[in-house]
């Protein structure tokens, strides 16, 4: 119970550094990403950071690809500012959640207006 809980607070932490670091980064194609959460595995060594980013289809390839090539720049950053005996090797991972729940409010607003003009024109809802 207690390892569980000095995981969750690391990486909460980590989630923080991760945000600060990737803002200060110099390259145009993180410009627009943002850190929506971290994975850390029970050792601490290996962690996963989650990103989105607003654009098209290759901004994130771009961003994908921008962050990946920073990785090594992030881990000594985290390492700079976390005492940790071990400094996690770090993954990215775009996160299409809010992609998709975009996509499924926009399923359900063109539902509920397709019932509402379905109404109007007299006809019996589905």
């Amino acid at each position: 119970m207690a390892s569980s809980h000095r995981v969750g607070r690391v990486r909460e932490t980590l989630m923080r550094e991760f945000s600060d670091i990737v803002r200060g980064l110099k390259d145009p194609r993180v410009r627009f990403v943002t850190v929506v959460d971290t994975d850390l595995s029970p050792d601490l060594r290996y962690a996963t950071m989650y990103f989105s980013v607003i654009g098209s289809e290759e901004d994130i390839i771009g961003a994908t690809k921008a962050l990946q090539g920073a990785t090594g720049y992030i881990r000594r950053e985290v390492a700079k500012r976390l005492s940790m005996r071990y400094t996690p090797e770090i993954n990215v991972a775009y996160d299409e959640t809010a992609e998709r729940a975009s996509r499924i409010t926009s399923l359900i607003d063109r539902a509920i207006a397709d019932e509402v003009t379905a109404v109007e024109d007299g006809e019996s809802p589905s």
